[in-house]
C-alpha cells in the first residue's frame, strides 16, 4: 500500500468511526429512554419457562375423571362423553375434555404506545396529552390512577406445539399478535363515552349494587367468584364504568388487576371474547356479552411474576400481590390470562 493509499484509507477509518460513535451514542441514548419511559418484560426470553406457573394447567379433566387434587371450576363441565357434528354435519362422539390454558397477555401501561411485552418498544399510538398516571391516592381519595392497555393473543401452548388437540385450541388463535390497543378507543378515555357505549352501566350506579359487590369480593377471595354479579370485580372494585379510570387509593397490583378486568370485560361485550366453558361450549365456543369471571384468572408476568401461583379475577391482592411493584421500573404491569376450556374431543389426541 503507497503512501496516497495509507493517508486515503485513515480518513475513511477516522470518518466511519465517528459514525460508528454517533451510532453506539444514539442507540444508547435509545436504549436510556426505553429503560425509564418503556420497561422491557423480556418476554421471549428464559423468563417463558421460569416465569409461566406451569403447574396453573391443572386441574386436568378428561371424561368427567379430574386428574389432580385440585377442584374444577364453577361452571366447569362433568359430562364423560359428548356429541358433535362434524366438518360434513354428521354428529361424532367425543370425550369431554377441559383444562386451563394461558391464552392472552394483558399490559396496562402509563405512556401511549409503550409496550414492555415488545421489548419496551414505543408504538406510534396515542399522544402525551393521554399520559396515564396511577394517582396520589393518598392525599385524595377522590382522585383517579389511568392506564393504557394492550390486548394480545398468547397461545404459548400452541405455539410450543404441546399437548392440546386442535379441536380444544378454542379461541382459533395460533401466534402471538397485538389484538387491540386502548389509545385506540376514545371510550377507554372518557367516562361518559363508556356509559354511552354500555349504557347498562346505569343499572349498577347505585348504593344497592355496589354493596352487593361485597360478597363477591369475599367469595372471590377463597376461589369462588359469583359471576351473576357480573357488574362486580371482587376486591378489585365495581366493574363500570367501562373505561380505564380507577381510584388511586388502591396498591398498584389492585389498579392494574382493576383495569384488566375491565378490559376482558370489554372484549366479552364487544362480541370479541366468547365462553368456552360448560356443557353448551363443548362443540364450539358461545357468545357471552357479560363477563363469566369464574371462567378466568391471571398470574402477573412483569414486575414481579407470579411463577408458581394464579390469583381468581376478584381475589383480594392481600393474597398475591401486595408487593409486586418495583418504584420506577416496575410501575407497568404485564398479566398472563389464563382461560378455563371445555371441549368434546373427537380424535386426535389431547
Amino acid at each position: 500500500m503507497n503512501r496516497y493509499s495509507m493517508v486515503k484509507f485513515k480518513n475513511v477509518a477516522r470518518k466511519y468511526r465517528k459514525l460508528w460513535a454517533f451510532l453506539c451514542l444514539c442507540i444508547g441514548d435509545a436504549y436510556a429512554e426505553s429503560s425509564l419511559d418503556c420497561p422491557n418484560a423480556s418476554l421471549f426470553s428464559q423468563r417463558l419457562l421460569s416465569d409461566i406457573c406451569w403447574s396453573c394447567l391443572f386441574p386436568l379433566n378428561i371424561g368427567g375423571i379430574n386428574l389432580s387434587s385440585l377442584d374444577l371450576p364453577q361452571g366447569a363441565s362433568r359430562k364423560s362423553l359428548c356429541l358433535c357434528d362434524d366438518p360434513l354435519g354428521l354428529p361424532k362422539p367425543g370425550i369431554v375434555t377441559g383444562m386451563w390454558q394461558p391464552v392472552h397477555l394483558i399490559e396496562l401501561v402509563r405512556k401511549p404506545g409503550c409496550s414492555p411485552v415488545l421489548g419496551g418498544m414505543t408504538l406510534p399510538l396515542g399522544s402525551k396529552l393521554s399520559q396515564g398516571s396511577h394517582g396520589e391516592g393518598n392525599f385524595d381519595i377522590g382522585d383517579l390512577a389511568f392506564f393504557h392497555y394492550h390486548y394480545y393473543s398468547f397461545p404459548i401452548m400452541a405455539m410450543l406445539d404441546m399437548f392440546i388437540s386442535p379441536q380444544c385450541a378454542r379461541d382459533s388463535y395460533l401466534d402471538f399478535d397485538l389484538m387491540f390497543a386502548s389509545e385506540l378507543d376514545p371510550t377507554w378515555l372518557n367516562d361518559e363515552l363508556a356509559f354511552f357505549a354500555h349504557p347498562e352501566s346505569i343499572l349498577f350506579a347505585n348504593p344497592q349494587a355496589v354493596t352487593a359487590c361485597v360478597s363477591d369480593a369475599i367469595s372471590s377471595s377463597s376461589g369462588k367468584p359469583i359471576d351473576t354479579l357480573f357488574w362486580c370485580a371482587g376486591s378489585f372494585g365495581h366493574l363500570y364504568p367501562l373505561s380505564g379510570h380507577t381510584l388511586a387509593m388502591g396498591s398498584f397490583a389492585q389498579k392494574t388487576s382493576h383495569l384488566a378486568t375491565r378490559s376482558l370485560a370489554i372484549s366479552h361485550r364487544r362480541g370479541f371474547a366468547k365462553k368456552t366453558m360448560g356443557d353448551k361450549a363443548l362443540c364450539g365456543p358461545v357468545t357471552e356479552l357479560m363477563l363469566p369471571k369464574s371462567q378466568y384468572k391471571m398470574s402477573m408476568f412483569f414486575p414481579l411474576p407470579e411463577s408458581t401461583s394464579s390469583h381468581q379475577i376478584g381475589e383480594s391482592t392481600i393474597n398475591w400481590g401486595e408487593w409486586r411493584s418495583i418504584p420506577g421500573a416496575g410501575e407497568d404491569a404485564v398479566y398472563l390470562l389464563w382461560c378455563w376450556q371445555d371441549c368434546c374431543n373427537t380424535g386426535g389426541g389431547f
